[in-house]
């Protein structure tokens, strides 16, 4: 290999900060909040004004109320939309918190689907097996068969330090 293809191979290298369990699960929590917080919204605004007599706290079933739209399906297009336009989702962008692929490069759909699935539909599983095998990644179960990490965003990216801006 010749000298500068060495300094490009060398440039071109970077290192990722794999994000701490503790941080993913505050990112989940936000999500969870917002994401319950939303339907409950939509919920209300739909069949809370047609059933606003019958309606009452101690009344209020989950399993009859919202069979319409199982929660699971709304958190996996919630992740599924917001991770793979930007990489992140509500939680993970209050955390600094991003879903790359293993060279932490925007994933591909393909990724961001097996990851949101496992996440979405059978989290106690995927957390508690992805603790057991874990790697120094961090994966979850799913986010191995994804190919996919979370990582924690650095204070500057370095696609922003070298922007300069002039006067017209």
């Amino acid at each position: 290999m010749s000298e500068p293809e060495k300094n490009n191979s060398q440039d071109e290298s970077k290192q990722l900060t794999v994000a701490r369990w503790s941080d993913r699960f505050f990112a989940w929590l936000i999500d969870l909040v917002i994401v319950w917080t939303g339907a409950f919204a939509v919920f209300f605004a739909v069949f809370g004004a047609y059933n606003l007599g019958k309606f009452s706290v101690a009344n209020f079933e989950y399993s009859e109320t919202f069979e319409f739209a199982p929660a699971s399906i709304v958190f996996f297009a919630y992740w599924i939309i917001l991770e793979y336009k930007t990489g992140q989702s509500i939680g993970k962008k209050a955390l600094r918190l991003k879903i790359t692929d293993l060279k932490g490069q925007k994933p591909d759909l393909k990724s961001i689907i097996i990851s949101s699935f496992g996440k979405s539909f059978i989290i106690p599983i995927d957390v508690v097996l992805g603790w057991i095998f874990t790697n120094k990644k961090r994966q979850r179960i799913f986010n191995r068969l994804g190919n996919t990490i979370v990582i924690k965003i650095e204070s500057s990216e370095p696609e922003k330090e070298n922007i300069s801006y002039k006067m017209d």
